[in-house]
């Protein structure tokens, strides 16, 4: 029973990966020039000459936003004069794409840069829509809990997986860039809630030496799948919306797991709901084939032993004292920097040498090691050298792009991947980092704060990627040296590998 449980809920995480990071697919920016007219009475010379030349990457290419103007250049070759030897192309003026742009099709047959013309003045737009994804997670990561608090794991899980299905496929109906960015957003609600109640519901089933493998083997490994597969999709369909209903596809897959995944017998016993988590339980017996008593919970006597009224706490708690405040302020940058770091290099894979289906693929692949290896280390070492030093090795590498000579492109290929590692082991041991931090009555609420800071990183991330465009380096410089700056700060917190969890406020571990 408990297998399948875990295999059903890993599995239903699947859709996650290729939904969290198909930006990189749908808002792909394909090479870009100034549209040249038919019409406009131009030798094929002339045609040639009418963009100019800027410096990009050290190297001299065509501009992306700017020609020259097409009214003079119409001029010179009704007279018969030649670009370079009769005009001297320096001294002639410019204009912006005023009939649009040409798109290489090299890469991508269309996306939503290509189909709305986010690009020169409108380039902003296109990491808007990944950020606004984000802020749709951001806001799932507040109702979710509350949401399967109030209705249930179960039914908030498959609603939330129908709004994740049901948005992504109205988007392939867009018909403005404001209207796929509204959708897209609502598609971040659903897909963060659904990770989060099925991590809930899989913690409140299994038991307790399954749980933490769940937690960090199952859940992730699963998601790195999906991620997985998002390259190869988008390999085989170039057009955007296409590709986006290739993965929507998948989710219906999920509609038959309601007729197999139970609810959470402890949220049941917690609502007052004895018969059916009673139900549930001797379901799991018989499958187990282990005998189960014929009344596992007289109905009176539960309902005789009132639960204890629990000591509410609020938010200003977390900074009740300098100790706790100093854990509280170094653990909400230690999530903000590490989802910068861990978002910024996912979401960069097109902008790395090489092709871009290659390069996400491989970005996915890495992430299968990076969750092993925190496993392994969480089991057996110290917390604050095995997260220091995974962030040390991600962010340290990633510095030292900039220094790989331009003709070694699978060095600094090779250098992403393992900062990636590194960021990816170190993101996956911050949830248990938190729990053994902080006391009973704080701990979620903490686990709250701490991952609404990780979301806020994720959304400023793809503007850490957009810097790409004014230097291939200053994303790397930025990620590479926050991490590592993020990486010596975590020395100072505390350690609590083998030391009980805290019950309170006293007994909390002390700053380094």
């Amino acid at each position: 029973f408990q297998r399948l449980v875990f295999f059903l809920l890993s599995a239903s995480i699947v859709p996650n990966g290729f939904n969290g990071m198909s930006a990189v697919f749908l808002a792909g920016t394909p090479e870009h020039r100034c549209a040249v007219p038919r019409g406009a009475n131009l030798s094929g010379e002339w045609r040639n000459a009418s963009i100019p030349l800027e410096l990009r990457g050290g190297r001299e290419e065509p501009s992306r936003c700017r020609r020259y103007r097409l009214a003079a250049l119409a001029n010179f070759s009704a007279l018969g004069l030649r670009p370079g030897s009769d005009v001297e192309l320096g001294s002639l003026e410019q204009e912006p794409c005023l009939d649009g742009w040409e798109y290489s099709r090299d890469v991508y047959r269309s996306t939503i840069v290509t189909e709305w013309n986010l690009v020169c003045e409108d380039d902003w737009k296109a990491p808007l829509t990944t950020s606004l994804f984000f802020v749709g997670v951001l806001i799932g990561s507040f109702i979710s809990g509350q949401l399967s608090d109030r209705f249930g794991r179960k039914n908030i899980l498959f609603s939330t997986m129908a709004v994740q299905t049901g948005f992504s496929f109205l988007q392939i109906f867009s018909t403005s860039w404001e209207m796929f960015t509204v959708l897209f957003l609502i598609v971040g609600m659903g897909q963060i809630s659904n990770y989060v109640v099925a991590f809930i519901l899989g913690t409140e089933i299994l038991g307790k030496s399954v749980r933490i493998v769940f937690s960090t083997l199952g859940v992730c490994i699963f998601f790195a799948i999906g991620y997985m597969l998002l390259p190869l999709f988008a390999y085989f369909i170039r057009d955007w919306r296409m590709l986006l209903l290739a993965l929507t596809v998948p989710g219906l897959f999920c509609i038959p797991l309601w007729w197999i995944i139970p609810e959470s017998p402890r949220w049941l016993i917690s609502q007052g709901r004895y018969k059916e988590a009673e139900v549930i339980i001797q379901k799991a017996a018989k499958i187990n084939g282990v005998p189960a008593p014929a009344v596992l919970f007289d109905t009176a006597e539960m309902q005789d032993s009132k639960p204890q009224q629990q000591q509410k706490a609020i938010l200003l708690d977390l900074f009740r004292t300098r100790n706790i405040a100093t854990i509280t302020i170094m653990s909400l940058l230690l999530w903000f920097f590490t989802s910068v770091g861990y978002f910024g290099l996912s979401l960069s894979t097109p902008n790395w040498h090489g092709s871009a289906y290659i390069n996400c693929f491989l970005s996915a692949v890495i992430e299968v090691p990076a969750y092993v290896i925190a496993w392994l280390l969480l089991r057996s070492f110290p917390r604050r050298y095995s997260l220091s030093g995974t962030l040390f090795l991600g962010g340290g590498v990633v510095l030292f792009i900039q220094l790989v000579p331009a003709d070694l492109n699978v060095l600094s290929v090779g250098l992403v991947m393992l900062g990636k590692f590194g960021i990816t082991a170190a993101f996956s041991m911050l949830y248990v980092y938190d729990v053994e931090l902080y006391p009973t009555l704080v701990r979620n609420m903490a686990v709250g704060a701490t991952s609404t800071a990780s979301r806020l990183g994720s959304i400023i991330a793809p503007y850490f990627v957009y810097l790409g465009a004014y230097d291939r380096f200053l994303p790397y410089i930025l990620m590479g040296s926050l991490t590592v700056l993020i990486g010596i700060l975590t020395l100072f917190l505390p350690e609590s590998y083998g030391n009980p969890l805290p019950e309170s406020f006293e007994q909390m571990l002390k700053v380094k």
